[in-house]
């Protein structure tokens, strides 16, 4: 990595999408600082991630195999409604959100990384940028990145207009240690990529490394997620957490009200196969519904989106987290050479947002597709928590 500073980079957001954007900003000759607008280091939020070819590319380049934080399967299995399964071969790696942040944060050690920095402004004034925090603290540097998810504030400020929608299902999750889980089930799922499907309903799951990078038998956990249809009106019973506290994407474990737990269990009892429901009982259940946020434009004066700030595509691709990390790469590729003493490289990048916005419908389209297939959606197949 570099270590000249041709001009300053200063990123919002600071989960993978952003240290991955850091990284690929350093790699071109740029200083960086990240801010974080979570108190604590951002976590996992029991997030699974498919090893892609963006994401093992990064790693190489710091010096990890794609291997080193993952799991590997070898097989995938569709069970059907009696817990039966249909097994094919199918090697491949799995890894956790906490463990790519903690391998992609640990070569950032000595670069600045601000936590609790809510960004309130921003300001363009000749080649600086100024970004004003709502504790009032500033940072000036000479191009500002917004990696700060689907919730972005940078996205706010650039563009007031866009605004998520609920794509009509949520995603209910647990992430649990392999050794809380019986033998027999255990023996189901390890090594395996798992799936079910029914009406308005899909399940999957697989081991991930465990909590602190993990891989040996016995330590990892395991992931998963399953996917049912929620009418909207529903929304704000289920993000309104036992704390009291409401919502806005993200309801993290522990914060499901008692009743709705009990819900999504009896729910697990009557739509799943025995023992993914067996696995819903064990698990300490939290929420992420499904919104679809289309981009506008990726590039403003002296910044740009990345990740789910620019726009977000279904889970089902298992591209959400690829996509950033090739936003970010194809970002620095763009500023590569550019001093503030130069005017803003704008045809590379216009290119660049071109190409990424061509990139984002083809996984948009393709995850739009997958949710037909399994009538999840507005309008599509059986419906949780009643019709709403």
């Amino acid at each position: 990595m570099s270590e000249t500073n041709d001009f300053t980079a200063l990123v919002i957001g600071g989960s993978v999408g952003g240290l991955a954007a850091a990284h690929e900003l350093r790699a071109v000759g740029a200083g960086v600082a990240v801010y974080e607008r979570s108190v604590g280091e951002t976590s996992a939020r029991g997030a699974g991630i498919v090893m892609q070819p963006e994401v093992d590319a990064l790693l190489a380049r710091l010096g990890r195999s794609a291997a080193s934080v993952s799991v590997e399967l070898h097989e995938r299995q569709q069970l059907d409604a009696h817990g039966r399964p249909a097994r094919h071969g199918a090697p491949q790696l799995m890894t956790a959100r906490d463990t790519l942040y903690r391998a992609l944060r640990e070569p950032l050690a000595g670069v600045c990384y601000r936590l609790d920095s809510t960004l309130r402004r921003v300001q363009v004034s000749g080649h600086d940028v100024t970004a004003e925090f709502s504790d009032g603290y500033t940072a000036r540097g000479n191009f500002l990145v917004g990696a700060d998810g689907i919730g972005s504030a940078t996205r706010m400020l650039l563009d007031s207009v866009s605004r998520p929608e609920y794509a009509g299902y949520v995603a209910w999750r647990g992430l649990e240690p392999e050794s809380a889980l019986p033998s027999d089930l255990l023996d189901l799922l390890a090594g395996r990529f798992t799936f079910f499907t029914s009406s308005g309903t899909q399940m999957l799951c697989h081991l991930v490394p465990g909590p602190d990078g993990e891989r040996e038998e016995g330590s990892r956990r395991v992931n998963w997620v399953w996917y049912t249809n929620v009418a909207e009106p529903e929304l704000p019973r289920l993000l309104t957490g036992r704390s009291g506290m409401h919502f806005a994407h993200f309801v993290p474990p522990g914060e499901l009200r008692p009743e709705i737990v009990e819900q999504v269990a009896r729910q697990a009892d009557v739509s799943l196969p025995r023992p993914l429901a067996r696995l819903v009982h064990l698990s300490d259940v939290f929420l992420q519904p499904v919104f679809d946020l289309a981009p506008g434009r990726m590039v403003a004066d002296h910044a740009a989106l990345i990740g789910d700030a620019a726009g977000t595509v279904r889970p089902h691709t298992a591209s959400g987290t690829s996509k950033a990390f090739g936003d970010a790469a194809g970002l620095a590729a763009a500023l590569r050479g550019w001093t503030p003493a130069l005017p803003l490289p704008a045809s590379e990048l216009e290119h660049w947002e071109i190409r990424r916005l061509d990139r984002f419908l083809t996984l948009s389209e393709a995850g739009f597709d997958l949710a037909v297939r399994s009538t999840l959606g507005a309008g599509r197949g059986d419906r949780f928590f009643g019709a709403g």
